[in-house]
């Protein structure tokens, strides 16, 4: 599943999902590199 996450506030990564991390981060990974993020809420 393709999940979008934030780095700062400007920078946004969007990768397969991997795992949620115990402070509210996810981890996506993008070919071989992971990276962990704030998830980026669904629009109402």
């Amino acid at each position: 599943m393709l999940r979008t996450i934030t780095l700062g506030s400007a920078v946004s990564i969007q990768g397969t999902y991997v795992r949620a991390l115990p402070d509210g981060r996810i981890v996506v990974k993008v070919d071989d590199t992971s990276y962990a993020g704030l998830p980026v809420t669904k629009a109402a």
